[in-house]
């Protein structure tokens, strides 16, 4: 540095490393008039743009010339600096995930703590925490009704005693049937870790369960949280209660953390517990971005800070099941139902020679009308939203395809507005032609059915019934899905048509029976993992029924009865199904007897996307790269839906039996990767543990 003009010497200790949120490595290199903490947030000039940074390092001299390093504009200081465990979070997930850092710290927080317009012009103020924090001076949190904690039952009790015995890290699986009483149980190790002074994040897969949980943590916990020492942390929060509950956790305001996957990151200092409930669902997996497991990360999180992780479901995923095998996991059951209730019946029915009626049996019609008339309420379960999933001419064979994919488009009616076919895929519209676009017959007929057509049958059927439909369509707006639930819980809905986002995690009291529609589409997936998949979803659903009153009773409607996945459904067999899917996994090398990594590129032209793949696959095979001996390097393929959004898609997936011989070797190839994919003119994602295959 003996060369440097003394104007521009800064004092020691006054250069920064910056972490920022731009596709390239980093991090990058700034002068600072005074000393900045790591962990801090700053506004710095990045091309003829300003970004918020975090400062990682403060290193004795930039990397660069230091003539050309530019300064730091604004120091951020309206919270504390970023804790070290936290920072330990984000570089092991930037590692892990083969991201640069900026990408995992930036994205981790509410949108205002990251935009340079939040804290500068004319209109920022002190910036966003300074303006929630004078607005909450007058915002007064009211107390919850205290609700009389139920006494344990001898599973539940000796399960949370043996949480509470554990010193340090351990991953515990508790495994307990739908209905057993799992979320008691963490609300009572909860109560335990917080008398103690810690903080307990709780992790959910979905908003739509935040709501029952939240009420349930205020009415049993607030003794020893206090009125405000609850945050709730998730997508469908506004920018300003993301940013509340984000700076009421950094600053160790917030006992208690209860949010979806984002949630994994929020920054508390004092963690004494991390619960996972739901830990099979795929929700945890973010599918865009940064491509984590925000349950993987909440092992790893409870590993360094040395703190119990509880993982909690019905039918736990594959990996966790084999952990607990292997005693990596302390496995705990609960087997049976907290209340007095019995598991419901489980019926298959086999529709091979029924006539059906818009998709439904007459087993099942004569079922819903049997729970009508006790007062009941029925769920129909299909895991499809929409009328009907294609508009189709009988004279010509047209279907309704989409224009930019290679996939149909879902017929949609609308009240006032007329039907419309959408893609679930691209998000693209259009109103239903009058006739056939290929020979001019008027007379399209809707194909399949969806949850709208099914919602309207049994109008048909049981015009006497109150029915109401929750899926993604029906719950857009803010609020919609919690007052549809709140409807269910008050008992003014008599049957109940919906997606996945009703099969998991509600305490539905009168609802007697469920019905489940076109299970069979899982059956034969081209994915690994669709069995498992279908026979969570199947129990997670059949676990509404019945949970506070015995002669709980499930129809699932199938022309495949003898499959394995279903036999084991009707006994309740978790265990037996997880032993048959681990030995095929086993014997095909699999996960979890295999790590996997998938490199997935888009282009304007299939022939593009494949041959960037395949040169991709040529450099990893003649690289000479760490861990390359241990790979399986497959045929760069098409992705099931080729086109989306007019960008054509294709994959190349990678095996190892070794986890650190693929981390090695993914460290390596993928700084290859940005040049071979300017030079084909792609855009590429590497995903690490992918789900969706």
């Amino acid at each position: 540095m003996s060369d440097v003009p003394d104007g521009l010497r800064p004092s020691v200790g006054c250069w920064v490393r910056v972490a920022l949120d731009v596709p390239l490595p980093g991090p990058f290199d700034y002068r600072a008039q005074a000393a900045v903490p790591v962990g801090a947030r700053v506004i710095v000039p990045f091309g003829r743009r300003k970004l918020v940074g975090v400062v990682v390092d403060n290193p004795a001299e930039p990397s660069i010339d230091p003539a050309q390093v530019r300064e730091v504009e604004q120091v951020l200081e309206d919270l504390p600096a970023l804790p070290a465990d936290w920072l330990r979070l984000a570089r092991f997930a930037a590692d892990y995930y083969q991201r640069p850092l900026g990408e995992v710290m930036l994205p981790a927080m509410p949108p205002p703590l990251r935009k340079p317009s939040a804290y500068q012009g004319k209109r920022s103020g002190q910036g966003p925490v300074a303006r929630l924090d004078a607005r909450k001076a007058k915002h007064v949190v009211a107390a919850a009704t205290p609700d009389q904690a139920p006494v344990l039952n001898e599973a539940q009790q000796a399960a949370v005693d043996a949480v509470a015995a554990l010193d340090g890290f351990k991953p515990v699986l508790l495994h307990g049937v739908t209905g057993s009483g799992k979320t008691e149980v963490y609300l009572h190790i909860a109560e335990r870790v917080l008398a103690a002074g810690r903080q307990v994040l709780l992790l959910v897969p979905e908003i739509n369960l935040t709501p029952q949980l939240e009420a349930a943590v205020r009415a049993r916990l607030e003794s020893v949280l206090g009125v405000d020492g609850l945050a709730v942390m998730h997508s469908g929060l506004s920018d300003g209660e993301r940013v509340q509950a984000w700076a009421r956790a950094q600053r160790g305001q917030a006992r208690m953390l209860l949010g979806t996957r984002m949630a994994i990151f929020a920054p508390l200092t004092e963690l004494g517990l991390i619960v996972v409930d739901e830990e099979h669902d795929a929700s945890y997996k973010q599918q865009d971005g940064l491509r984590y497991s925000a349950r993987d990360l909440a092992v790893w999180r409870a590993r360094d800070q040395n703190v119990p992780v509880v993982l909690g479901s019905a039918t736990p995923s594959l990996e966790s099941w084999y952990h607990a095998g292997r005693n990596h996991y302390l496995r705990l059951t609960l087997p049976g139902r907290a209340r007095a209730s019995s598991l419901p019946a489980i019926r298959l029915i086999d529709t091979r020679r029924l006539a059906m009626r818009q998709g439904m049996s007459p087993q099942l019609i004569d079922a819903i009308s049997q729970r009508l008339e006790r007062g009941e309420q029925s769920l129909v379960f299909l895991n499809r939203r929409g009328y009907a999933p294609v508009l189709h001419c009988a004279s010509c064979a047209w279907v309704s395809h989409c224009p930019r994919c290679s996939a149909f488009t879902v017929l949609h009616r609308a009240v006032g507005r007329g039907n419309r076919l959408h893609c679930h895929h691209c998000g693209y519209q259009a109103p239903v032609p009058r006739a056939c676009p290929e020979c001019g017959d008027q007379d399209l007929e809707p194909m399949g059915r969806g949850t709208q057509r099914v919602e309207e049958h049994l109008a048909e059927l049981f015009p006497q019934a109150r029915i109401s439909r929750i899926d993604a369509d029906s719950t857009r707006r803010k609020g919609s899905a919690q007052a549809l639930f709140a409807a269910v819980h008050a008992g003014e809905v008599d049957i109940l048509v919906g997606t996945q986002m009703v099969a998991k995690g509600h305490d539905f009291a009168r609802l007697g029976l469920v019905g489940v529609l076109n299970a069979d589409s899982m059956l034969f997936a081209h994915d690994f993992r669709a069995p498992e998949r279908l026979f969570a979803q199947l129990m997670q659903v059949a676990g509404r029924a019945g949970r506070h009153a015995n002669g709980g009773e499930v129809l699932i409607q199938t022309g495949y009865p003898e499959q394995p996945v279903y036999q084991a459904l009707l006994r309740h067999d978790y265990a037996g199904f997880a032993r048959h899917a681990l030995e095929e996994r086993e014997t095909t090398g699999l996960p979890p007897f295999a790590y996997q990594a998938l490199l997935t590129a888009e282009a304007r032209e299939l022939a593009q996307a494949l041959a960037f793949l395949q040169e991709a696959r040529d450099v990893a095979e003649q690289g000479g790269f760490s861990g390359v001996s241990s790979l399986t390097l497959y045929d760069p393929v098409p992705l099931r839906v080729v086109r989306v959004a007019n960008v054509e898609r294709a994959q190349l997936l990678l095996e190892s039996t070794s986890r650190p011989a693929l981390q090695a070797f993914l460290t390596e190839w993928s700084a290859h990767l940005p040049t071979l994919a300017s030079q084909s003119r792609v855009r590429w994602q590497l995903e690490v543990d992918p789900l969706e295959i």
